[in-house]
């Protein structure tokens, strides 16, 4: 009896000391798909950034570009040639060998005339991607952009391979730590731990996406133990129950995330209305409201954390008077505007106050809830709106206000001519004074109402470690993840 119990205690003693290597995350929207490639949605690369797919460089949690799968890169004098030398005994899920040619057909084709890449134009000033060996590339540019290592780091420039490129929508193929082992559309994706993977080995054997849209049942579902970690967690309001409790940890950073009233610029032509709309709304009703508190009042379309932010909250300072003296001037006395918001809280819940803040000046609005591939479809695509709610997550990027084509269709060519020049500017003085000057030219031509900057409050089991704080981009990078033991 002795040695039998004995043995079930020291059993009992090695369980408990076992380190777990599963883990499930919350997340509160669905990827439309699984192609960082083909797709706008951030909730795709919140599954497969530096998980499934990689580049040739990488965003690090400090913002930081580090290297991926090129393991180093040099650049020429006068700016135009850069060369990357890849990471040997690198191959994609399916076994294949990635080298490269790989890279030649993943840029030429992200670039391409009929490229369906949501962000082109970072590869707009590549004249030309060339294999050296089977280890180099070769990228000429048609005019300097000290920025080219920091647009490869963007999850649409990931690597992939012309044998399963037009199928990664479905079931990716890439070369990360991970792979996609199941996707149950509605609920969950499952990845699992890539033992032929070429770098290091991640701690975690496999993690579940869990997507949970409700914050209720987002709160009941971390409560219970049903999810490990909601590293963008929807429910705010909640969060003071679990900082009371021993077995969370409440996570709290910044992210890339403008927060924007945005407005369509084509059936809101006069700035004398948008920039009424911007001093009807008084931001820190809606981060109270609407967020509970958590995020950063913003004047224009920059992050505040970033060292060339402008202060320019005051030039669209609430002012309900001022606005109602704007729209008589404009003869707008008589103005109803469609106003869609995605499924996320902070455009569900901003979207009720802006809507009674802007009715209080004498613009009725229609509200349309829309599901994420309606909102894609209609607002992002289509054009067809006056007025949304979005966080715009993608890092450093003003010059999405340089595309006239782009959703809220700001057409300013002295605007796009300063963006021309600040993509070939390699001299950093120079970079921040044009930098400064672009939040200038946006904030004074009432492009949108900027809201806040979005923060990350997350939620997780205190026993997790190497979860990401802040969100330098949109990601749930699980390389560096593991459970204490």
């Amino acid at each position: 009896m002795l040695r039998q119990t004995t043995a079930i205690l020291l059993l009992t003693a090695s369980t408990a000391l076992a380190q777990q290597t599963d883990i499930t995350i919350g997340m509160q929207l669905e990827p439309p798909n699984l192609d960082p490639t083909g797709g706008a949605a951030a909730a795709i690369d919140e599954v497969v950034y530096a998980n499934v797919f990689e580049g040739l460089t990488r965003f690090g949690p400090d913002g930081s570009i580090q290297p991926a799968l090129a393991e180093s890169w040099d650049v020429s004098e006068d700016g135009l040639t850069w060369t990357f030398d890849l990471h040997e005994g690198v191959t994609f899920h399916d076994g294949t060998t990635m080298d490269a040619e790989d890279v030649v057909f993943s840029l030429d084709r992200a670039r391409a005339e009929d490229s369906t890449n949501a962000q082109k134009a970072l590869f707009e000033g590549i004249a030309s991607v060339e294999a050296v060996d089977a280890q180099t590339v070769r990228i000429t540019l048609a005019a300097p952009n000290g920025n080219l290592p920091f647009n490869l780091a963007w999850g649409d420039a990931v690597i992939v391979a012309p044998e399963s490129a037009e199928t990664n929508a479905s079931a990716p193929v890439g070369t990360g730590p991970f792979t996609v082992a199941d996707w149950v559309q509605g609920d969950r994706v499952e990845l699992a731990r890539n033992d032929a993977y070429w770098g290091d080995a991640p701690a975690l054997e496999r993690a579940t996406f869990k997507f949970i849209s409700d914050p209720n049942a987002a709160f009941a579902a971390v409560m219970a133990g049903d999810v490990d970690a909601f590293p963008t967690f929807p429910a705010p309001e909640t969060l003071s129950s679990f900082e009371a409790d021993p077995r969370f940890s409440v996570i709290v950073g910044s992210t890339e995330g403008e927060t924007i009233l945005a407005m369509n610029n084509v059936s809101l032509p006069d700035a004398r209305v948008r920039q009424a709309i911007t001093h009807a709304i008084d931001r820190q009703a809606i981060i109270d409201g609407a967020m509970f508190g958590y995020g950063t009042p913003i004047g224009t379309h920059f992050a505040p954390h970033n060292p060339d932010y402008v202060d320019l909250t005051d030039r669209s300072a609430f002012d309900p008077d001022r606005a109602r003296a704007l729209l008589a001037e404009a003869g707008a006395t008589d103005l109803t505007l469609r106003l869609m918001l995605p499924p996320p809280a902070y455009a569900r819940r901003g979207g009720e106050i802006i809507a009674s803040q802007l009715r209080a000046v004498g613009i009725e609005t229609e509200i349309a809830n829309l599901e994420w591939a309606q909102w894609l479809e209609q607002v992002f695509r289509g054009k067809d709106f006056d007025l949304t709610i979005v966080s715009h997550t993608e890092p450093a990027d003003i010059n999405i206000y340089a595309r006239p084509d782009y959703y809220f269709q700001y057409d300013n060519p002295a605007f796009q001519a300063l963006i021309d020049e600040l993509s070939v500017e390699t001299n950093p003085e120079q970079r921040s004074a044009l930098s400064r000057q672009a939040q200038e030219i946006i904030s004074g031509d009432y492009v949108n109402a900027y809201l806040f900057q979005l923060a990350k409050t997350g939620v997780a089991d205190a026993r997790i470690q190497g979860l990401w704080e802040n969100s330098p981009t949109q990601a749930n990078d699980l390389t560096g993840v593991s459970w204490s033991e």
